[in-house]
């Protein structure tokens, strides 16, 4: 097939060589995207009199005709092009002629790759965005469900002190708000136009870059034609922002598979979301949420691999570029997949609010508060500290705990304790009693809740 690059050289190359520098496979996805910006290319150089308002009619409504075409299956794209963006305009001069090899006017295939990415991507945050709000919105009606469901909060995988199952959703709840924070930042700076940047120099025509950065959406210009055709800038912000989401998904997918483990019980996922054995018929295994675990990595790889493809590029566009898109498409579907799968995982789990309160009275969580509770009465606290690591070692000696162990028993380590003890490390009290902004008792997380959704009614 004749390249439309074909000029000082034949344009003839070897088949394996048209394989291998081919991008069609992976960059027709942004043909939506390429067609909109070649109209709105067409509609510029018509308004500065490069070409005829003619000449724009015939472009845009072959355009349109390409894209409908492509949305409803009619038009296969031909996979022996270079990229989508030969393939649209091939296809565009087959269908009009002569006119349509006058749409690449002032401009190259270096910034209308940038322009299309940009366009591309500023779509799968607003997506992405939407998916990690329905997560958060899931996560915040669990927690209003189980705002006083008492459980043993963790340092170090052991137990520490009481909290609510409510108050620990809305931890990961407010991490994926910042996840939202990140996504809209990173958006705010994609949307800068490249196109009129051209090759690298700008152009002789005289365009209109602002009004084409207007038509397509973009709140500013690229100031720097080198700048703006080389910039990746926008995909590695954005595949760190997810690799970030990523993470704290795989946090979350790894104390779910935790809780529903034999070992804590806590919680029960649906068979929706699990999977059996093969060999045991008893199991009922984590999977979705271990897949989520596992693929975050992949979304890691995406970050590197785009990091180290460009860490040595000089300036202006270097073919090495054209492997950007295939990690940032990877990791937006990989993202996507996983928060599709993740709402309804966590709206359907049941919660065992029985076992979570049996870990926490068998945990000795309640330390703390014992130790608190001598401070109130005047003892130092650091004195108190050890008088109630000694009152918590006897217990495990004798097989109790403190709520069991005998009154009688306590005064033999301070005269300070009195009947109201029993009332003052009563999980429920313990938990009720951190009343500081973002601790855990239930005004506490309802608040937090509050500030959850009325973020996302604003959004």
């Amino acid at each position: 097939m004749p390249k439309l690059w074909a000029g000082v050289t034949a344009g003839i190359t070897d088949p394996v060589a048209d394989d291998f520098n081919s991008s069609i496979r992976f960059d027709r996805r942004m043909y939506r995207q390429d067609i909109r910006g070649s109209m709105a290319h067409a509609a510029m150089l018509a308004a500065r009199g490069i070409i005829s308002e003619a000449e724009r009619d015939c472009l845009t409504d072959g355009l349109a005709g390409i894209l409908e075409d492509l949305d409803s299956g009619a038009l296969a794209f031909d996979l022996q092009c270079e990229d989508i963006h030969m393939f649209v305009e091939q296809e565009l001069t087959r269908r009009i002629g002569d006119t349509g090899k006058k749409l690449h006017t002032a401009r190259s295939r270096n910034d209308q790759v940038a322009l299309d990415l940009r366009m591309y991507l500023r779509e799968e945050i607003t997506e992405i965005g939407g998916l990690t709000e329905a997560l958060i919105a899931a996560l915040s009606d669990a927690a209003e469900a189980h705002k006083a469901s008492i459980m043993p909060g963790y340092t170090h995988l052991q137990r520490a002190q009481p909290v609510s199952f409510g108050h620990y959703l809305m931890a990961y709840a407010m991490m994926l708000l910042r996840d939202l924070d990140r996504l809209a930042d990173c958006k705010k700076r994609m949307n800068v136009s490249p196109i009129g940047c051209c090759a690298l120099a700008g152009t002789t025509y005289d365009t209109d870059r602002q009004m084409e950065a207007e038509l397509l959406g973009f709140d500013s210009i690229a100031l720097n034609s080198m700048d703006g055709v080389s910039d990746r800038d926008f995909a590695v912000e954005l595949l760190s922002a997810l690799s970030i989401e990523m993470m704290h998904l795989s946090r979350l997918a790894e104390e779910l598979i935790l809780w529903a483990s034999w070992e804590f019980k806590f919680i029960e996922l649906s068979d929706a979301y699990t999977t059996g054995s093969s060999i045991m018929p008893q199991k009922r295994n984590a999977d979705m949420a271990e897949l989520v675990r596992g693929k975050t990595g992949r979304v890691y790889g995406d970050l590197i691999g785009l990091l180290t493809t460009l860490k040595g590029l000089p300036l202006a566009y270097n073919k090495d570029m054209q492997e950007d898109k295939e990690g940032v498409f990877d990791a937006c579907d990989t993202v996507k997949m996983c928060l599709r799968v993740f709402a309804p995982m966590i709206a359907t789990m049941q919660v065992r609010t029985d076992n979570m309160l049996r870990a926490a009275q068998t945990g000795f969580i309640n330390a703390t508060d014992l130790a608190d509770y001598l401070v109130r009465k005047g003892l130092p606290f650091r004195s108190a500290y050890k008088i109630s690591g000694q009152i918590v070692a006897r217990c495990m000696a004798e097989g109790q705990v403190l709520e069991t162990l005998p009154l009688a028993a306590y005064r033999e380590f301070s005269p300070l304790f009195e009947e109201d003890l029993y009332r003052e490390i009563d999980l429920k009290t313990c938990v009720e009693k951190r009343i500081s902004e973002g601790g855990t008792s239930e005004a506490s997380v309802e608040k937090q809740i509050a500030y959850v959704r009325t973020v996302l009614e604003h959004d």
